[in-house]
């Protein structure tokens, strides 16, 4: 699997469950990578880079980290969208 489609198919996962669960990164992880039958050192390379890009961001409250999708507020603020 290219590291486009992959990177694909975490982002439907975290989209899957938002407003419902906040995901951590492990359960990101593991969920993709027996979803897909990969290594998860794989998922967290490409869930990694879609982080770097803006694509996704870690987002910490009550003493725990969560990954989700960023708002186009904190995009703008980040300067990756005009």
């Amino acid at each position: 699997m290219e590291i486009a489609e992959l990177q694909d198919k975490i982002f439907a996962f975290v989209e899957a469950a938002k407003g419902k669960k906040k995901l951590k990164e492990k359960d990101i992880i593991k969920g993709v990578s027996a979803e897909q039958s990969m290594q998860p050192d794989e998922v967290k390379k490409a869930m990694r880079a879609m982080i770097d890009v803006g694509r996704l961001m870690y987002s910490y409250g009550g003493g725990a980290s969560s990954v989700e999708i960023p708002s186009e507020e904190y995009l703008r603020e980040k300067g990756l969208i005009k």
